[in-house]
């Protein structure tokens, strides 16, 4: 009987696989870095998984070694997941997926310090009793919009959200067709309207309303006017729009709130920049809205945030809203907030100060003196299986703002040298696997770099050069 249990030990594999207890002696280095928990449970999913292939006649990595390599690598991958930086070679400024406005040095240090030591958040250090968090941005916000009053939420749907609750819940609020937006991710502004518990009353047609439409609309349970921003798309060719004065003139005659939804929202004069021109907070205060809303992290080059300003009697009861406490800003978001408009004081200064201002004014001869800079760097990593050269692109805005418009840019193009749309594709998986992910963009058979939103070209060259081992 002794003799055939050893024989059994020796020849039945599963009886080889190390014991848990065993692969923890052997693994002194990833218990210092993971901790017990987390280790002794990866090696019992490793195990695990070892048994299932030997029962289906797979005797590979199965050792001891094997075993602690693989636990190794996926406690590593598991410490990578959630939010990594990355280089945006994407063409899109602004782009939503890959987490809109970068933040100025100021703001990320106010961020810090917020999250690392107590703050006068809702503490009012004058009084010595409570304060209110909105105080920290309500009247930088009124300084640069020309507003009575102001209020912050968590992004600008929520801004329409809550002053369509406050103010049209169970009543109805005339829009023009033209103005029914999808905000983004299949948000649209008619049902942002339904959540709100308001009704929502198409006006005009598509392309031309008049104010006539508005004033037939308007009865007994009309509870405000609206006027939507089209900041992500644009009607041309036969069209007309009501203008922001005469829809205030039209409220003020009905005595109803005039509220205009900026989307993007701005507060500076683009043209000014050298930039396409985009309605500014301010104008639309000056052109007779009661409130506006806009965002924070879009083309005012913020945190995410929605912005409410205007009359500060309709701003109060905007404040006594329930849902206004679910909607409010963290501290963080705050901080950052209240530094970024800040640089508004200085707008002179913005193209320098501000990343997403910077980045969209970027001149053209300094971002093809950076394409002819990395080329020989680029082309030498991919030189076996691509082509690599410099070429003129546009770059989008991009998060729905200015949807038309485009930026002059210098782009590497990468073709593969036999033409192979899958090599590329392969290219651009191998970009997003780097420790710091590199986002192009496929376009007619060619994967483009665009280089206007590269600043930190050290770390480019180092991702390429990881990249060059990597294709070997």
């Amino acid at each position: 009987m002794d003799h055939k249990r050893i024989d059994e030990s020796e020849t039945n594999p599963f009886r080889q696989l190390p014991a848990v207890e065993t692969l923890l002696k052997a693994a002194s280095q990833l218990l210092a870095r993971w901790g017990h928990e987390q280790v002794a449970a990866e090696f019992r999913s490793e195990l695990n998984n070892a048994r299932q292939r030997l029962a289906v006649g797979d005797l590979s990595r199965c050792s001891t070694d094997d075993i602690i390599s693989q636990a190794a690598a996926n406690l590593e991958r598991r410490e990578n997941e959630g939010m990594r930086t990355l280089l945006n070679l994407s063409g899109t400024v602004i782009h939503t997926n890959l987490g809109r406005a970068s933040l100025p040095p100021q703001a990320i240090a106010a961020v810090s310090r917020a999250a690392a030591q107590p703050s006068n958040l809702e503490y009012d250090l004058t009084s010595g009793e409570r304060g209110d968090r909105d105080d920290h941005v309500e009247s930088l916000l009124c300084e640069l919009t020309g507003a009575e009053a102001a209020t912050v939420v968590n992004n600008n749907a929520a801004a329409v959200l809550l002053i369509l609750n406050t103010f049209a819940l169970g009543k109805q609020v005339p829009v023009s067709r033209g103005e029914l937006v999808e905000i983004g991710g299949s948000f649209r502004i008619p049902e942002v309207m339904q959540r709100a518990g308001t009704t929502l009353v198409e006006v005009g047609a598509t392309n031309r309303t008049h104010v006539q439409d508005y004033e037939q609309a308007i009865d007994e349970h009309t509870a405000l006017l609206m006027k939507v921003h089209t900041s992500n798309y644009r009607v041309e060719g036969f069209t007309k729009a009501v203008s922001e004065p005469d829809l205030s003139a039209l409220a003020r005659n009905h005595d109803l709130p005039f509220v205009i939804d900026l989307g993007s929202g701005s507060l500076v004069d683009f043209v000014a920049l050298g930039l396409p021109p985009e309605p500014t907070a301010a104008e639309a205060i000056a052109n007779g809205a009661d409130l506006i809303t806009f965002s924070g992290d879009k083309l005012l080059g913020g945190p995410q945030a929605g912005m409410i300003a205007g009359r500060k009697d309709l701003i109060q009861k905007i404040k006594k809203n329930p849902l206004k406490r679910a909607l409010r800003l963290d501290k963080m978001t705050i901080a950052a907030l209240t530094e970024v408009l800040k640089l508004y004081r200085h707008p002179e200064r913005l193209t320098q100060t501000l990343p997403t201002l910077r980045l969209l004014t970027r001149p053209l001869d300094e971002i093809e003196t950076l394409a002819q800079r990395v080329l020989p760097n680029v082309s030498e990593a991919l030189a076996d299986r691509y082509h690599v050269s410099v070429v003129p692109g546009f770059s989008q805005i991009g998060s729905g703002a200015l949807p038309i418009e485009t930026l002059p840019t210098a782009c590497l193009e990468v073709r593969a040298q036999k033409g192979e749309d899958q090599v590329l594709r392969s290219l651009a998986t191998e970009m997003r696997k780097l420790p710091t992910p590199i986002i192009g963009r496929l376009h007619n058979g060619a994967l483009l770099l665009d280089l206007r939103c590269l600043e930190d070209e050290r770390l480019f060259l180092e991702m390429i050069a990881v990249l060059d081992t990597r294709l070997d």
